[in-house]
């Protein structure tokens, strides 16, 4: 009877240990993230977004305050076009604020990053952040940074 009663504590431990993992499988994918409903819709152009995903984060100040739901190629402009819900208690961002797509770590998962302006207008629901930063990819790095010292040596 003891051996039973320590291979069903055994089992529970095993069952909450799988249970611990898939949620932290669930935070680190970003599906856990669920707005409350209040949001708003913003929308970003970005020259370049190599890496940023749907469900990424928009953070500003290092606080979450939304989410990509869609991204796209605008096809007037060639640019990519991305499309943010951000909570409506964050309502009073400043139209010229500065979105940037940032990376977490040196290789780590790529967001939205938003540095609040100093207008008195306010970004309203379907508003375009203007000032963009796009992507910093690293493979572009490391190639101008090696043909620059091919350069370097030629000469």
């Amino acid at each position: 009877m003891q051996i039973r009663t320590l291979e069903i504590g055994v089992g529970l431990f095993l069952l909450a240990g799988i249970l611990a993992l898939l949620l932290l499988a669930l935070r680190v994918s970003g599906l856990s993230y669920g707005a409350n409903g209040d949001t708003y819709k913003l929308y970003a152009h970005f020259d370049n977004i190599a890496g940023l995903t749907v469900r990424a984060k928009v953070t500003m100040a290092g606080v979450t305050i939304g989410k990509v739901t869609a991204i796209d190629l605008d096809r007037d402009s060639y640019t990519g076009r991305v499309t943010m819900e951000v909570e409506k208690r964050v309502d009073n961002l400043p139209a010229d604020s500065t979105a940037s797509i940032l990376t977490a770590g040196l290789l780590g998962e790529k967001y939205i990053g938003i540095s609040v302006g100093g207008d008195e207008e306010l970004l309203k629901d379907g508003g375009t952040i203007r000032d963009t930063q796009s992507a910093l990819v690293l493979e572009d790095l490391i190639g101008k940074f090696l043909l620059n010292t091919v350069n370097k040596e030629s000469k």
